[in-house]
């Protein structure tokens, strides 16, 4: 059982730089030889929960949406804490950005980035990030 906590929301300025992070506990990403699939979404104003990055501890990934590939980029910064940076932020990236895992589900990673987290079981709550003109 792992716990997800998210952190580093804020308010930044447009084409500024967010850095969130997602730490692990209960359990980590790496410590107990199982591998998790690990996701970032996000869900802005008037809009249903998107994916924004993946990947896995078993080796794939990092992968992305294609609409978030060009100013997302996901690494580990240790074992039990994921970064998220949103380059060159948006207004439109205003909104609650989650992180959530999952223990090698049979389907595999990639599908769940696409269907906007739909069956993913374990959720950090949420860190929003306000990005002004």
């Amino acid at each position: 059982q792992v716990q997800l906590m998210e952190s580093g929301g804020g308010s930044v300025q447009a084409g500024g730089t967010a850095s969130l992070s997602c730490t692990a506990s209960g359990a980590t990403f790496f410590r107990y030889s199982r591998s998790f699939c690990l996701f970032w979404f996000r869900q802005v104003p008037g809009a249903e929960r998107e994916g924004v990055a993946g990947t896995y501890t078993g080796g794939d990934g990092p992968y992305y949406a294609d609409s978030m590939r060009d100013r997302f980029v996901v690494s580990f910064e240790n074992y039990n804490t994921l970064r998220l940076q949103i380059n060159s932020a948006k207004p439109e990236d205003t909104g609650v950005y989650y992180c959530a895992a999952e223990y090698e589900p049979p389907t595999g990673c990639r599908p769940y980035l696409a269907n906007g987290g739909r069956g993913l079981s374990t959720w950090g709550p949420g860190t929003r990030v306000t990005v002004s003109s």
